[in-house]
């Protein structure tokens, strides 16, 4: 199935065999790069600007934890069966049409970081050119760009991954030596926060929800790897790296420079060079996002219509609608969006999880189908219960006010699903004896 250097491209709609298995330092590399981002960094600097240091490290931490859990959880399961995260969630709760829909909710997802990371590579070209270019056309410009180069050239985009990961980093590295030659890095921890205060729930929230997304579609790499290790060795330290390390740096620097504005930031500590960097460095994730879109809708126009479309076009079109959200001012709603994205995804964990580990529904179905390196045979259509514990999910995500939404949203829908489906086995079962008697 199309070109094996590609991970994208690959067994998008079959198990991983073994003899495709990759070693543990290419899908963490993938990893790394994934977390160790313009929008990681923009994440940081918004903790930062609302926090004390301590307070953005402990909500980074129970963030992290949660990430950890869930994309390890569900890592193991996409690299035990072969399964991308669409595949597997088939077999572990949602069905043919249950799992049309998680593509539909990580697409949009996708379509949404596109627009706000597009909003930052368009913000630096205004900078770029003194304002000479105006916001709408250095959108219109930089989206269109990225979409351009996810239709047609697949192996330029991997080429920018490697240049733009290590370039990131050095740049970040510098930017902190810059700004720990003309600060103590002890008053920086004790500054108090320059912007309006957030609390750590929120904060948690913010990192839960900002890469949710990326550990619910976990599979969709760990099904290239050789062992559950190296799928723990991947997520641990992708999540230090990436996570934490990034997150930190970018609230020490947001201190120092007394503003979460990304952009000003970098101008302040790396110059123009930083900034350029850093702000190309938005074409690596937004690949990945608008590919991982496009996979998704891509996914569901075959589900539900039976109709397979090229996916160069419906790249196109998210790319357009991608690039007209940054046009609108996303970036303005930016916290927002990740509070959002912290209770929309985490019930999708939960509900796998809990099917996969604990009911193991599918898995006798999973393991003979397994051994002659095929799928399962056609799951239901659709589980009402899953839906029930996703909504049940996302409600206890945005409406309890104490704890952490991410956390709470995760936890019960987990818990409804699996006294859900005890449920509805004990009726069926009771209906099953009655037919019995009365037959």
């Amino acid at each position: 199935m199309g070109n094996k250097s590609n991970i994208g491209d690959d067994y998008s709609l079959s198990r991983v065999p073994q003899s495709a298995r990759l070693p543990m330092w290419d899908i963490m590399l993938v990893r790394v790069g994934a977390l160790a981002t313009l929008s990681q960094f923009m994440l940081g600097a918004s903790l930062g600007y609302g926090m004390t240091f301590w307070q953005a490290f402990w909500a980074t931490m129970f963030g992290s934890v949660l990430l950890q859990i869930v994309s390890f959880l569900l890592g193991y399961a996409g690299a035990r069966e072969g399964l991308s995260t669409s595949l597997l969630s088939r077999w572990t709760g949602f069905g043919r049409y249950g799992s049309s829909i998680i593509g539909f909710v990580v697409s949009i997802c996708c379509i949404g970081w596109f627009g706000v990371q597009n909003s930052v590579f368009a913000n630096g070209l205004v900078e770029a050119t003194g304002g000479k270019l105006i916001l709408p056309v250095a959108a219109a410009i930089t989206g269109i760009g990225v979409t351009v180069l996810v239709i047609f050239g697949f192996k330029l985009l991997s080429l920018t991954a490697k240049i733009a990961v290590p370039a990131f980093l050095i740049v970040v590295g510098f930017g902190v030596y810059k700004v720990l030659s003309d600060h103590s890095i002890i008053s920086l921890i004790g500054t108090p926060p320059p912007g309006q205060s957030l609390s750590i729930g929120v904060g948690a929230t913010m990192v839960a929800g900002g890469f949710m997304i990326g550990a619910v579609i976990t599979p969709d790499f760990s099904r290239f790897a050789r062992s559950g290790k190296d799928v723990f060795w991947m997520t641990t330290i992708g999540t230090l790296v990436g996570e934490l390390g990034v997150s930190m740096i970018a609230v020490l620097m947001s201190h120092a420079a007394k503003t979460n504005d990304v952009v000003s930031i970098m101008l302040q500590t790396s110059g123009w060079i930083g900034a350029a960097v850093v702000v190309f460095s938005t074409v690596k994730i937004n690949n990945l996002n608008l590919y991982s879109s496009s996979l998704g809708f891509t996914n569901i126009i075959d589900t539900i219509f039976k109709v397979k479309v090229n996916r160069g076009i419906v790249t196109l079109v998210i790319g357009l609608i991608g690039s007209l959200l940054s046009i609108l001012g996303i970036l303005d709603r930016f916290v927002d969006f990740l509070v959002f994205l912290g209770v929309m995804i985490p019930p999708i964990a939960g509900i796998m999880v809990i099917d996969y580990f604990v009911l193991k529904t599918y898995r006798k179905a999973l393991d003979e189908s397994k051994e002659k390196g095929t799928l399962p045979a056609e799951p239901e259509k659709i589980n009402p219960v899953t839906l029930i514990a996703w909504a049940a999910g996302f409600a206890a995500g945005y409406f309890i006010k104490f704890g952490i939404p991410s956390i709470n949203s995760l936890v019960l829908s987990g818990i409804v699903y699996y006294f859900g489906v005890l449920i509805l086995k004990a009726i069926k079962n009771k209906r099953v004896v009655d037919e019995k008697i009365t037959a």
